[in-house]
């Protein structure tokens, strides 16, 4: 889609993956893309099945011209709040591009501080090519690491709901209490971490659209 950007020179898409999980780090990656070397099938990594995910990711590693892998930690995300732990993700894939991007183009309404031209594209993983690898990396990446997540915690199924609210891991969660890759800030950890773990008590509301509601 094309939609009018005139600056010359090379162009960065971002994304993001992880901002909604109560668990492990939001991750993020920027892309520049070769013009040269088109990639076919690229669109909003949510849309794609995990198999053409993983087939992508590898072809975006060796076709763009350069791609760079952020992530927040955890403990970043409850020192700073998931938005700004985001946009520290975010600036520190730009960051490490090999590259210098003329302009950067960010997935979402917002932009995080950077040294470069940058503007927000909203529904950008589905109308800028760059944006949409972009999200397939952080995508498969963070998905990459709940698999570790899982080897290492596998109470909790990360492999199946990736850090996500869902009833199974919000009674794991009360029933075993968090581990150390959970995020203390979100309010269902928050209350598992107050009720303690082995809690008879589960819960009967899911958490709200923003699960980091009661944050301090």
């Amino acid at each position: 889609m094309a939609l009018g950007w005139t600056r010359e020179g090379l162009v960065a898409g971002v994304d993001e993956a992880g901002r909604g999980p109560l668990a492990g780090p939001v991750v993020a990656a920027a892309v520049i893309l070769d013009d040269a070397a088109p990639i076919e099938g690229l669109a909003d990594s949510k849309v794609l099945s995990e198999r053409r995910r993983e087939a992508l990711f590898d072809e975006i590693r060796a076709k763009a011209l350069c791609c760079s892998i952020a992530q927040a930690s955890p403990a970043e995300i409850d020192e700073f709040n998931i938005l700004q732990a985001t946009m520290l993700a975010m600036r520190r894939a730009v960051e490490g591009l090999r590259l210098l991007p003329a302009l950067v183009l960010v997935d979402g309404n917002r932009l995080p501080p950077l040294k470069v031209a940058a503007e927000a594209v909203v529904g950008g993983d589905a109308k800028v090519a760059a944006i949409s690898a972009a999200s397939i990396l952080a995508k498969v990446t963070r998905d990459r690491l709940c698999a570790d997540l899982h080897a290492q915690h596998p109470q909790y199924g990360f492999d199946a709901h990736k850090g996500y609210p869902t009833p199974d891991h919000l009674l794991a969660l009360f029933q075993h209490g968090p581990c150390p890759e959970h995020r203390r800030s979100f309010a269902p950890v928050k209350r598992a971490l107050a009720l303690g773990s082995g809690s008879s008590a589960t819960p009967t509301v899911l958490p709200s659209s923003d699960p980091s509601e009661g944050r301090t």
